[in-house]
């Protein structure tokens, strides 16, 4: 892969990291000694990204992967556990998850594909965050950790969000509350998983997916992305507006006109 771009790169002691190439953004939860764990400084960093990805219209597909051993381990339980001790978790959790929510919402619904690529632990708001993202490849060695009823809690971080329009709600339950962790084989025979690889290929199977994602054109990732979506929440006649809707606008563009002209050159 090309050598990334300095400006597109945060300094290595940076809470997270944006890398640019091409189509393909990456953002690195890069807290390796606490297990890539969500405090403020990396929520506030992953909203910073998020807005800067979802603004940029030559990416097409953004990685989020975790740096060392782990994916990440969910929410920075020392930060946490300080503020209940002061008995300040109402401002303290509510400025964290201000700013992570947002980054959530704008992974959810910026017009690009995001894929999480797993490795080592993902756990609490850290498998949230592997499976609100639209696609999830994982290493075979992964493990996912629901982690929120240990600790007398309920889930945060998006983690309601993408389990629960994949699995429903009875596997959903039983994930939360009766799962002390899981493989990533069970994740892909539950659906949160599209693909399994092994440990030492994880970087390389990503990378290719990613560019395998990205080769498809950005009214056809937007328009997809939408419709999929809103589909379950949606009237029938609303949401078959809404798909006229997109393929018209899609048809307007060089990339449909140019798939159509090949497509037709051949079959002449």
């Amino acid at each position: 892969m090309p050598t990334p771009d300095p400006a597109t790169a945060a300094p290595s002691d940076e809470p997270a990291l944006l890398r640019i190439e091409g189509p393909i953004a990456t953002i690195t939860l890069n807290r390796p000694d606490a297990f890539n764990s969500i405090n403020l400084a990396i929520a506030k960093k992953l909203e910073q990204f998020g807005a800067e990805v979802e603004a940029n219209d030559d990416i097409r597909v953004l990685v989020i992967e975790g740096e060392g051993r782990a994916f990440s381990a969910g929410g920075d339980l020392q930060t946490i556990g300080a503020a209940a001790e002061a008995d300040t978790i109402a401002p303290v959790v509510g400025e964290l998850l201000k700013h992570y929510h947002a980054f959530i919402e704008t992974v959810r619904r910026m017009p690009k594909i995001v894929l999480s690529s797993v490795h080592g632990s993902a756990a609490g708001a850290g498998m949230g965050l592997a499976f609100v993202t639209d696609l999830c490849i994982s290493a075979d060695t992964a493990r996912f950790t629901p982690a929120y009823a240990k600790i007398g809690v309920s889930p945060d971080g998006g983690s309601t969000v993408g389990m629960v329009g994949t699995v429903g709600t009875r596997r959903s339950l039983q994930i939360f509350l009766a799962e002390d962790s899981f493989t990533a084989q069970q994740a892909y025979d539950w659906g949160l998983v599209a693909r399994v690889v092994p440990a030492v290929e994880l970087k390389a199977a990503t990378r290719e997916l990613a560019h395998r994602l990205a080769q498809n054109p950005p009214a056809a990732i937007a328009g997809t992305k939408s419709l999929i979506y809103q589909a379950a929440v949606t009237p029938t006649r609303q949401q078959l507006d809404a798909e006229e809707a997109k393929i018209i606008d899609a048809m307007h563009t060089e990339d449909f006109r140019a798939a159509v002209k090949k497509f037709t050159s051949k079959s002449k």
